[in-house]
């Protein structure tokens, strides 16, 4: 992954996927892709947060 991770990026499209998902205009095959979609950056947005949290723990170790 060249282009670093923007967590705020990420949460805005989850929103946009979730308004996305519940409008009922949005077909139900948009709908499994959308959610495959969030699946990926659920799992991107845990590991940043893992990251960031073991940068903090190291701080508190110093």
């Amino acid at each position: 992954m060249s282009d670093k991770f923007d967590y705020a990026k990420a949460i805005a499209e989850l929103e946009e996927i979730a308004k996305k998902v519940e409008d009922p205009q949005t077909k139900l095959d948009d709908i499994d892709a959308l959610v495959g979609r969030s699946k990926e950056l659920l799992k991107q947005c845990r590991e940043y947060l893992r990251t960031v949290k073991e940068k903090i723990d190291s701080l508190d170790k110093d």
